[in-house]
């Protein structure tokens, strides 16, 4: 199964870089918004002269930006959960999204073997299904910050955690990265083809699915790394941009299980000498 060709379900070259055009546009997208909020927040926060040695300076016309990144600096309410939550499901897009282009362009190759007409609507309702999983996770990740800050447990300047849990996290993270679980979810994203002929349902909702179903998986193996965020500064671009690259080349990688334990000493290593160091 893994040895089918790509020529064999030939969709159009120029279909394949309308998709793959398409995923990097929206992936940019994300990241230049998420980057605008890391700045924002560092302009709004006692944070503001560490990001600013870094090379963040002060941005003009905040506003509804301004209140995405800070309501941990004020009472929540309604709005500020709810901005929260955008920052969030935007992040998710942005980290996950670029993860997701290898198996999205497998799906455009087999969907235009087994569907008699274009792919373009299919694909979209595949990424669709795959970000709604993100987005729900997002919730979560949002009720998460929410608790922490009324535990006293996440900084409400930096939106990073003491050492005790960071340590915690990481620790917990790099053993997860040994689990059967992780295997298992993970053997589920490199395997491209395996996965969608395995799991293929027809139509533009059977692509949705088949998408929620792949993001699935993909928080499976994925979700304790994004928890990460807690520990290590929940706008922290450096971790985001390195902690993307990673899962990207996890995925693809030959070698990704060896990496992925690999990388898993490495956590429980860092999350030691942040306990006891």
């Amino acid at each position: 199964m893994n040895d089918i060709r790509v020529k064999e379900y030939g969709p159009a070259f120029g279909e394949r870089i309308l998709v793959a055009g398409g995923l990097i546009i929206i992936s940019v997208l994300a990241w230049a918004y998420t980057i605008q909020m890391a700045r924002t927040m560092g302009a709004h926060t006692p944070a503001v002269g560490v990001m600013a040695e870094h090379g963040v300076h002060h941005l003009a016309g905040h506003g509804a930006m301004h209140s995405a990144i800070t309501p941990h600096l004020t009472a929540w309410g309604a709005e500020e959960i709810w901005m929260t939550f955008i920052m969030w499901a935007v992040m998710m897009a942005a980290m996950m999204l670029p993860t997701a282009i290898p198996m999205i362009l497998a799906f455009t190759i087999v969907n235009r073997q087994r569907e008699s007409g274009g792919v373009i609507v299919q694909v979209w309702a595949f990424t669709s299904g795959y970000l709604s999983t993100w987005t729900v996770y997002s919730a979560g990740a949002t009720i998460a910050q929410w608790g922490l800050l009324r535990a006293a447990l996440l900084s409400p300047a930096t939106l990073v955690s003491g050492y005790v849990l960071g340590g915690i996290l990481l620790i917990a993270a790099g053993i997860f990265q040994w689990t059967p679980w992780k295997d298992a979810c993970m053997a589920k994203c490199r395997n491209s083809i395996g996965f969608l002929l395995t799991h293929w349902r027809p139509g533009y909702m059977g692509a949705f699915r088949l998408g929620s179903r792949y993001g699935l998986y993909c928080v499976g193996c994925c979700w304790l790394l994004m928890v990460l965020s807690f520990a290590l500064g929940v706008m922290n671009l450096v971790w985001m941009a390195a902690l993307t690259l990673f899962m990207l080349v996890e995925k693809i990688s030959p070698a990704g299980r060896f990496i992925s334990r690999s990388a898993g000493i490495g956590l429980i290593a860092w999350g030691g000498w942040m306990l006891f160091g």
